[in-house]
């Protein structure tokens, strides 16, 4: 009964993937092509350079400045 119930709970989750993959690949060349644009954000934006530096000296920074205030930090 179990081994039943197993296989009809497969053939259901088959049947519903392939019912909605169906929809979904119908057209393959709906999005834009070209360079850039599959990037979530403007390649020609003025702000993209001092954004991206922000971001880097952040994300590489912010270990250093803790190890530093943890270094002077009184007990």
């Amino acid at each position: 009964m179990i081994a039943a119930a197993r296989s009809n709970i497969a053939g259901q989750v088959a049947r519903r993937a392939f019912s909605t993959s169906r929809a979904q690949m119908s057209s393959p060349y709906h999005y834009p092509s070209g360079a850039g644009s599959n990037l979530p954000f403007n390649r020609k934006s003025k702000w993209l350079g001092p954004a991206f530096v922000l971001f880097a000296v952040t994300g590489f920074g912010a270990p250093f400045g803790i190890a530093v205030y943890q270094t002077y930090k009184t007990k």
